[in-house]
């Protein structure tokens, strides 16, 4: 398929430079996207445009993500109200490691056919001059063109203005597009709407020094149907590296999208078809309360991401909140999972031997206020140790049936779980 019918079916076009759908039907494209090293991690915003790319492989165009080491040092005022915190080179330094690594889960950097290349723009933006990029690039761009742009207007607007810094961010862009345009052949570049204005910076500078056509093409900004940026939760951002974002987390993070959002994500960060995504849709509007639709969202996204083992055992995680099998869960899983519902400590001497009566275990952890309520919960069939029922009140809870040897989990009813700590101390 032609990658600009693809992006379009996709709802993904949100505003492109004049002969972009002629030169992606007819021309074999070279394009990049950049990527802001200034957290050791992407987050699920990222993939939007990580998406973007390998949709560009896959349609047999050369992709080049630009790892943005010289960029970072400095900070893109684009949809930021304040400055940024500068970073050290070690730092980006570090954080473009573990970025580098995450893009090759999407890219194929061995094809021979259009391999795609990762460049980091410190390279050249570290090692140019001062004066010379002034007489190279500045002397190419007026001051009120620059003040024309939506996100120096909008950081001129608040109290404390935006530094020459961060002022001159766009051209910095621009000069990277001429770069890899002379190094590369690159004729496109992709990104988000906001950076509109430094792409047509950019476009502007190779007509300019080289006078050769050069196109541009952003994507929508992705919100929730509730108007909340995408990718922020209570808990922070969702981050692609999973000792931040543990895949159970992230599985659940796309197992909660809304009604109203599940569609449009399935276009957007998934590899599923036109009919695919349609049926989807069809059996969301027919039955919301099965969740067919979230379920393939946040599998697929989850497969992709951390793979198959991991979406597994996500899955087999979810499913224990809603009384599946606990017993095959590691402390990290059973942790993660329960982090979030009330739990109490108790030490390990209460399991040894015959072990504590289920009835202490209920009003020690302060899940029953009293024997004779934990026994009325009980005979009524409403609790439940490690997802099994309890039927006997005189039943013992040993060593054994602590899960990984460090807790357990009671319920009261449908949902209320307590976890249940167990200390060698």
């Amino acid at each position: 398929m032609n990658l600009f019918d693809e992006l379009s079916w996709r709802d993904l076009v949100y505003g492109e430079t004049g002969g972009v759908r002629e030169v992606l039907e007819k021309e074999k494209v070279t394009a990049y996207i950049g990527f802001d090293p200034t957290a050791a991690s992407l987050h699920v915003g990222s993939l939007l445009p990580v998406m973007a790319l390998a949709r560009l492989q896959r349609c047999g165009h050369n992709p080049i993500a630009i790892a943005g080491g010289g960029t970072g040092l400095i900070g893109d005022p684009s949809g930021k109200t304040k400055e940024r915190q500068l970073l050290t080179k070690e730092l980006v330094d570090e954080n473009l490691a573990g970025i580098k690594e995450q893009l090759a889960r999407f890219l194929d950097f061995d094809t021979p056919t259009n391999p795609a290349r990762i460049v980091n723009n410190a390279d050249w933006l570290t090692t140019i001059t001062f004066t010379d990029f002034l007489r190279d690039v500045g002397k190419y761009f007026t001051v009120n063109s620059m003040l024309a742009k939506e996100s120096v207007k909008r950081r001129l607007e608040q109290e404390d203005g935006i530094s020459y810094t961060e002022f001159s961010y766009l051209l910095l862009q621009a000069y990277d597009y001429l770069v890899l345009h002379d190094q590369y052949g690159c004729a496109m570049q992709l990104g988000g709407s906001d950076q509109w204005g430094n792409i047509v910076a950019g476009i502007d500078l190779i007509r300019r020094l080289r006078a050769k056509k050069a196109h541009g093409l952003v994507m929508p900004l992705v919100t929730t149907s509730a108007g909340v940026k995408f990718g922020k939760t209570e808990a922070g951002a969702v981050w692609l590296d999973a000792n931040l974002t543990s895949p159970y987390r992230f599985y659940q993070f796309w197992l909660n999208t809304a009604d109203d959002d599940v569609v449009k994500y399935l276009k957007y960060f998934t590899w599923l078809d036109h009919a695919e995504i349609n049926e989807l849709a069809g059996e969301l509007a027919a039955a919301p309360e099965k969740r067919a639709a979230q379920k393939r969202l946040a599998a697929e996204v989850t497969r992709a991401v951390h793979g198959a083992t991991e979406l597994a055992n996500a899955e087999k995680a979810s499913q224990a909140l809603f009384g599946g099998d606990l017993s095959e869960l590691s402390a990290d899983a059973v942790q993660d999972i329960f982090q979030d519902v009330p739990s109490s400590q108790l030490p390990l001497t209460d399991f040894t031997g015959e072990g504590a009566s289920v009835l202490h275990l209920l009003t020690a952890s302060g899940v029953a206020a009293s024997k004779g309520e934990a026994r009325r919960l009980i005979e009524g069939g409403g609790i439940y140790l490690n997802n099994q029922r309890v039927a006997d009140v005189k039943q013992n809870v040993a060593e054994a049936a602590l899960l990984d040897g460090k807790f357990l989990v009671l319920r009261k009813g449908a949902k209320n779980y307590h976890l249940v700590r167990v200390s060698n101390s």
